[in-house]
This record gives C-alpha cells, sequence and structure tokens, in this order.
C-alpha cells in the first residue's frame, strides 16, 4: 500500500497542501513506490521568500542564547525521532543500518556544534589594532539574510544540517529544497520547528524538481544561496546567482585518490579502501574511487582486496548487509553505463563489472585494475561502488598522479611511517586528507575543496562564516 502525503510544503510554521505534481518515495531495494507525497509551486516559494525577509529583522537580532536554543531543539527533536528517520533513511535510501545511524548522528552533532560556537561568541571577532591610536576597531559577523538552500539525495538530514544549523546560527533565515526523490525524512525539520516554536518563516521546506530551486535564485529576497550536487548543476546555479551578485557556496564533485605507500600495513589498507569506495554504495562526493598503490605492494593488496571484497554482503538493508541498493534508478544506470564502457575499453575486472542484481537498484562492488589515465573510469566522477587502480613507484609519482585530476576535495594516505604518510599527505591538491584512518568528518573540522570541487567550506567556522558578512566599525579610541 502506497502511504499518501499532502501536506508536504511547509510555509508560515505550519504545514501546508502542496499544489505541485505529485512525487513518489522509491525503495531502492525493490524498485518499488512507498508512498506520495505532494510538492511546492513557485508562487509557494514567493510566499516563503517574503515570509522569511519578514522573519530576517526579528530572528537576527534575537539573542544568540535564543538562536542557540532553537538550534539544540532541533537535535533533540531529530534524537527524539531516531528509529523513525533511521528506518526511512534504509527504505527510502537503501543505506545499511549503521551508515543510517551514523548519518543521524552527524545532524545531530551538527546542530549542537553551531548552538555551543555562536554561544561562545564565534560572531563577535573582538577588538582589532588600528595604526593611529587615536582610533579602535572591532569586527563582528552580520547575516547576509534569507537563505536558500539546495541539498542532495545521498545524504538527506547530513546534508541539511551542515547548511541549515550555520545559516539559522549566524542569524539568516532559511528556504530548504530537499531533493525530489528523499523528501519525506527532510520534512521532519518542519515537524521540529513547529514543536520547538520556531518563529514563522524563519524556515521554509519547499519540495519539488528544478523549477523550486530555479524560483528560489529568481526571489529578489534571497542574500545567499547553498548548494551540495552535481558540477553540471552547481555551473547552473552559479550562473544564475551571479546576475545578483548573490554569494554562493557550492559543494560539487570529486574523484578522489587513496595513496598507498610502499610501507603500508596490507589489511589495513585493503579496509580503507574498502570503505573509502563502497560506503553508502559509493555515493559519496568524497569517495575515494581513483587507487594510487606502490608496486612494491601492489600485488598483495589487490590479493587482499579480491579476498575481502568477494566476502561483501550486497542486498537489501533489512537484512545483514555490508553495502545496499544505489538510491534511484537513474543513479543505478548511469553507473552500468561506465560498466558498459569499461567492457567497450578492455579493462581488466578484478571483481563485480556485470551491472545489476536483483530487483532493486544494486550495482556489484567492482574494482578495474591499471585503468588508463584517458579512461573515463579514471577521470569522471561516477558516483557509484567502481574502483579503478594504477601503480606506481615512489613517492612522487604518487603525489603527481593523486594532483592529475579537475578535482579537489578529499583525499587518503596509508603508510606505516606516519612521518612519511603526512608528508604526503601535506602535497595532496585536497580540501580534507585522512591519513591511516576511515573517513570521519567532524562539525569542528571544515569541508569544501579546491578546483573543480566547489566554493566555500562547510562545517567549522567556515561553515558560520559563510552565512554572514565581515563588518568592521571604528570609532575615536
Amino acid at each position: 500500500m502506497i502511504e499518501t502525503r499532502t501536506d508536504a510544503v511547509f510555509l508560515n510554521g505550519r504545514f501546508h497542501p502542496g499544489k505541485g505534481a505529485p512525487r513518489e518515495a522509491v525503495n531502492p531495494a525493490t524498485g518499488e513506490a512507498f508512498a506520495r507525497f505532494a510538492t511546492a509551486t513557485p508562487d509557494d516559494v514567493t510566499t516563503a521568500a517574503e515570509s522569511a525577509e519578514r522573519a530576517f529583522g526579528t530572528w537576527r537580532r534575537l539573542p544568540v542564547s535564543e538562536r542557540a536554543r532553537f538550534l539544540r531543539g532541533f537535535a533533540s527533536g531529530l534524537e527524539a525521532r531516531q528509529e523513525a528517520l533511521i528506518a526511512l533513511q534504509m527504505r527510502n535510501n537503501g543505506k545499511p543500518r549503521m551508515e543510517a545511524e551514523i548519518d543521524l548522528g552527524d545532524a545531530v552533532a551538527c546542530f549542537r556544534y553551531y548552538a555551543d560556537l555562536v554561544e561562545g561568541g564565534a560572531l563577535d571577532r573582538g577588538r582589532v589594532v588600528l595604526p593611529d591610536d587615536g582610533f579602535s576597531g572591532r569586527q563582528v559577523l552580520e547575516p547576509y539574510g534569507p537563505a536558500a538552500l539546495i541539498v542532495p539525495w545521498n545524504f538527506p538530514l547530513v546534508t541539511t544540517a551542515w547548511k541549515l544549523a550555520p545559516a539559522l546560527a549566524a542569524g539568516c533565515t532559511a528556504l530548504l529544497k530537499p531533493s525530489e526523490f528523499t523528501t519525506l525524512a527532510e520534512l521532519a525539520y518542519g515537524e521540529i520547528a513547529q514543536e520547538i516554536g520556531l518563529p514563522e518563516g524563519v524556515l521554509s521546506i519547499l519540495p519539488g524538481e528544478g523549477a523550486i530551486g530555479a524560483a528560489m535564485l529568481d526571489a529578489p529576497q534571497i542574500r545567499k544561496v547553498s548548494f551540495t550536487g552535481s558540477n553540471a548543476t552547481g555551473t547552473r546555479i552559479m550562473g544564475a546567482a551571479a546576475k545578483r551578485l548573490l554569494p554562493v557556496s557550492l559543494e560539487l564533485g570529486g574523484k578522489s585518490p587513496i595513496v598507498v605507500l610502499s610501507d603500508a600495513d596490507i589489511d589495513a589498507a585493503a579496509e580503507l579502501v574498502c570503505g573509502g569506495v563502497f560506503f553508502n554504495a559509493g555515493q559519496i562526493c568524497s569517495a575515494t574511487s581513483r587507487l594510487i598503490v606502490d608496486e612494491a605492494v601492489a600485488d598483495d593488496l589487490i590479493a587482499a582486496l579480491r579476498t575481502r571484497i568477494r566476502k561483501m554482503a550486497v542486498g537489501d538493508p533489512r537484512g545483514a548487509i555490508d553495502m545496499g541498493p544505489l538510491t534511484t534508478m537513474a543513479q543505478r544506470d548511469k553507473v552500468l553505463g561506465y560498466l558498459l564502457t569499461a567492457r567497450s575499453e578492455g579493462l581488466d575486472c578484478l571483481c563485480g563489472g556485470t551491472g545489476a542484481m536483483g530487483p532493486g537498484f544494486f550495482i556489484e562492488p567492482t574494482v578495474y585494475l591499471d585503468v588508463p589515465e584517458t579512461s573515463a573510469l579514471w577521470r569522471e566522477e561516477i558516483f557509484g561502488p567502481v574502483l579503478s587502480v594504477r601503480r606506481v613507484k615512489g613517492d612522487e609519482a604518487a603525489i603527481a598522479l593523486a594532483n592529475a585530476t579537475d578535482y579537489g576535495l578529499a583525499a587518503t594516505v596509508v603508510g606505516g611511517d606516519p612521518v612519511r604518510a603526512n608528508a604526503v599527505a601535506d602535497r595532496i591538491d585536497a580540501g580534507h586528507v585522512w591519513v591511516n584512518t576511515m573517513q570521519i568528518i567532524f562539525p569542528e573540522t571544515s569541508w569544501g575543496g579546491f578546483k573543480a570541487s566547489g566554493i566555500g567550506r562547510e562545517l567549522g567556522f567556515g561553515g558560520l562564516q559563510g552565512y554572514a558578512a565581515l563588518k568592521h566599525i571604528t570609532t575615536p579610541a
């Protein structure tokens, strides 16, 4: 039976029936729809933008302690819904339970971090020493205004928390457009807003497809845009924002390397390689989908990978699995296209490569060996469980190959000598580099990339600064 939710548009502090074309939520493990929900219209965006502008004047002047209280309310509200949201993530995204639990914990931690950050005085940058003793200077961060937040389908709740928490903490109001594929989990933010008494207009949730995002960019009240998603869409958003010179944060794609040095522990390296490319079925912008391994340990590592991958359980998240399906049919089909390319190029397939399994949107964990640098599988972001491997001789060659990409989001370095591994990490052009550890991300760290991987940073103080402008005040001493 398909559940139906008509009141899926959150405006002025309450849910309203959506007048846009209805969408279906699909279980990617079965390929079947399990819910139907209404969507917003461009008129709803106009209403939300006007409401956000009215609310901004009061929200920005609210004592920081009050804004922090609301942020902690979001964290508590997510925790209260923990089991329901985990189950929904498993059903709508195809995430194994452990991954869904991690996602929820990340979102909760993000709201609490920004509550603590602004309550600790992060918006007041303090006094500035001036060259003339007759004057005194101080700096503060002032919120931009109503912000358009556009989030993807691979990490609902999490990417929203990364944007919504610092936006509200800084004093901005927000219009949120969740992905049309994973809207239902995001509606929890509207439910929590009602429960905690968030003032009307501070948050609007506008489900729908690309026309909703375009309407948000056209709304004259919007003063900041934050987007996470593909480079193609990011380019269009940047172009639209440029018409009004709106500040933009873009968290885009990646083709991240994992560099395994000649002194690496083989078992540890194999674990990190698999985690880096198969977590969330490879649907993660920081997926380390390029394995650059020193030829001295390449054969041993490849053998260990073959053994480990053969033991991976892939299937419905309701079972005991290591990897679930891809979230959408379109993404499954895109990955299948790369597997066809690999066959046409005659790539050496270590495992997988045969495509779909079962009735849902599954792709087997796949590894190709000695992939040429000219191959699309080496150069392009696949966003699926596909690993490309190249052997190199020495650290210099590894660093050069790691940096030979249009992207620069993330990287991992694995080596026995921490000093040597960190020296390699220092020379890799990426916004976040892990050394001998899994891809763990804390709210206190920064997130964002170099080159085509985006503009700006999320998380940490940089995430807060992304929603505020620096104001300098000069007075007589």
